[in-house]
């Protein structure tokens, strides 16, 4: 009984430590990554253009909610990227791979609508 449950002990902790290969896929002249966490669960998804990052990017926690979400041009973040992080939402504006300002905004702020 004892070496039972030392094998399954030993099973289970190496089965925490696998890792999932990512995925590429052909998708006219960009390529296609899927990344993902030791869990299964994807980490990120975007594409490569000339081996470089190029369009849009999402990263995604452990249990697969969204946290990240932003475009690269050229292996360059630009624009606004998107972070979430519990009920705070973070907009962040890259000039050329800087970061040009940051906003945030919690679900609790109060919402202006025109009715």
């Amino acid at each position: 009984m004892k070496k039972i449950l030392i094998i399954a002990v030993m099973a289970l902790s190496f089965g925490a430590y696998a890792q999932v290969d990512p995925t590429f896929e052909k998708d006219g002249d960009k390529v296609k990554a899927t990344y993902f966490h030791a869990n299964g669960e994807k980490s990120q998804e975007g594409y490569f253009l000339n081996e470089k990052l190029e369009g849009e990017w999402k990263m995604f926690n452990e249990k697969g909610e969204k946290i990240a979400m932003g475009n690269y041009d050229n292996g360059v973040r630009t624009g606004k990227w998107l972070f979430w992080e519990g009920d705070v939402t973070s907009e962040v504006n890259f000039d050329n791979n800087r970061i040009a300002s940051v906003n945030k905004a919690s679900k609790k702020d109060p919402v202006v609508t025109n009715k």
